[in-house]
């Protein structure tokens, strides 16, 4: 028996030697795959990650310091209980709560920065250093330094400092425009005080904004490298230790990170600082037109071919773009030879320029494409008057559920109700809004806005509107 078992178990032993070569053969001679069979690249676009950023963050990092700006505030001042009569019914008299002024209290915020010149300038975000009376930075070699406000912009959130100090290291700015969506980056900064981290993700998407709507300039690039409270005013840089953007802002339900970071692009933060650097603060260009994004009903009703560029809803009186010859119902495309998709877009790009150049100006018109050129005046903080309303009712159309009266101090119709749920509801449309056009024809009653819906036929009605001293065009599909 001890024969038998021998001579089954060196069968038992050979056939497994010889599916083993099998296997081998079949896996040396079957199709490779191309991420296991090719080469490492030697260049930017490799197939495999590279395995460390360890020779980046050496030249990054000294360069990113840590910001604490010191603001006084005034401590709550507590209810004075004491001298309250209920209260005294139960505890007793006596001048025990004699309110006194709470006194002011320092309140630090914490937050990063990156030195950009040798000689002590370091850009940083505005809200770091909002209202600051103190500011003092911290070095990587621990070396701490008391700084100068040189300016700073709130519309773009980016302020300059200045330390005296010579040689620092310095990050170079790169090209933001440059960038490309999967790019590797690297967040480098202070996260919640526990000191310099760098943190590994990609260039997620460009052009992004937060806060539509509340006079700030956006153009963010957004990433899902870790980013939190301490980290604003940080670097952002690419694998060649370039300046790629300022970590601004995080989007987040509980306030910590979630992948969702957004930096200040390097060539908007360049002009900014050059500005705040040589005047103390930043002039803008201001094309003087109302603007709104092209949707899909809007190029439906203006019968468009493409879902793209800014529809010039109105153009201010002798301001450059009516000089320029751009007309309501225009579309803008490019600036400056620059693509623009949507109104952010527009806005940053003539934002970008300065007060008093000449930029070209791309509209699409009646199908046909024409170059225009407009003289930017300064972007300044004006406010836009209401328009003048009133008038006795008069019924609109319930097919788009609104009521409406015509003016008496200018052209269209107010609407004074609006049915909800209505089409008109649902596109936007709110009591005192003034209809001025319907599908490009003039409105003066109720009658000539049912009219005009009428001939709309299955088409979306195309609305030029009022609201709130501004203008824009709105598609509504009548039941």
């Amino acid at each position: 028996m001890r024969v038998n078992f021998r001579s089954r178990s060196f069968a038992v032993l050979v056939l497994a030697l010889a599916a083993s070569a099998l296997m081998i053969l079949a896996i040396n001679t079957g199709p490779r795959s191309s991420s296991a069979a090719a080469p490492q690249s030697s260049t930017s676009h490799s197939v495999l990650p590279q395995q460390s950023y360890a020779d980046v963050v050496d030249r990054v990092a000294p360069a990113v310091v840590t910001i604490h700006a010191k603001r006084r505030v005034r401590a709550p001042q507590m209810p004075d209980f004491f001298n309250d009569p209920m209260f005294r019914q139960f505890f007793g008299g006596g001048n025990r709560g004699t309110p006194r002024n709470a006194p002011e209290q320092k309140e630090t915020a914490l937050g990063s920065g990156v030195i950009v010149s040798g000689d002590g300038h370091i850009i940083t975000n505005h809200h770091v250093v909002d209202g600051a009376e103190e500011i003092s930075v911290d070095l990587t070699d621990r070396r701490h330094f008391d700084a100068k406000l040189v300016g700073s912009d709130a519309p773009s959130d980016l302020a300059v400092l200045k330390i005296q100090a010579s040689d620092l290291p310095v990050l170079s700015l790169g090209d933001s425009d440059k960038v490309r969506v999967g790019d590797v980056c690297l967040a480098v900064g202070n996260p919640l005080g526990i000191g310099q981290t760098v943190t590994m993700g990609i260039v997620s998407a460009k052009g992004r904004q937060t806060a539509q709507g509340d006079g700030s300039f956006e153009d963010f690039l957004q990433t899902d490298a870790a980013i939190n409270q301490g980290n604003s005013g940080g670097a952002l840089v690419n694998t060649q230790g370039e300046l790629i953007g300022i970590n601004s802002q995080i989007l987040s339900p509980s306030g910590g990170n979630i992948g969702i970071g957004f930096a200040i692009p390097s060539n908007m933060a360049r002009s900014v600082m050059d500005q705040l650097t040589k005047n103390g603060k930043v002039s803008r260009g201001r094309l003087g037109v109302g603007i709104q994004p092209i949707t899909p009903e809007l190029a439906k009703s203006l019968e468009l071919k493409e879902t793209r560029g800014v529809l010039v809803g109105s153009v201010e009186a002798g301001g450059p773009a009516d000089k320029a010859g751009i007309k309501v119902e225009d579309i803008i495309t490019a600036v400056g030879g620059t693509r623009v998709d949507d109104p952010n877009a527009l806005r940053n790009r003539v934002a970008a320029s300065a007060p008093g150049s000449d930029v070209a100006i791309t509209v699409l018109r009646g199908g046909h494409e024409l170059q225009l050129h407009a003289k930017l005046i300064e972007l300044k903080d004006d406010a836009a008057g209401a328009p003048s309303e009133g008038g006795g009712k008069e019924t609109g159309t319930g097919q788009l559920g609104v009521t409406v009266e015509p003016r008496r101090n200018g052209p269209g119709v107010v609407v004074t109700e609006v049915e909800p749920g209505s089409p008109a509801a649902e596109a936007g449309l709110q009591p005192e809004d003034v209809i001025l056009e319907v599908n490009r024809q003039a409105v003066k009653s109720g009658a000539d806005l049912r009219a005009g819906v009428k001939s709309s036929g299955s088409k979306p009605t195309l609305l030029l509107v009022s609201h709130g001293g501004s203008t824009a065009f709105v598609a509504i599909q009548a039941k």
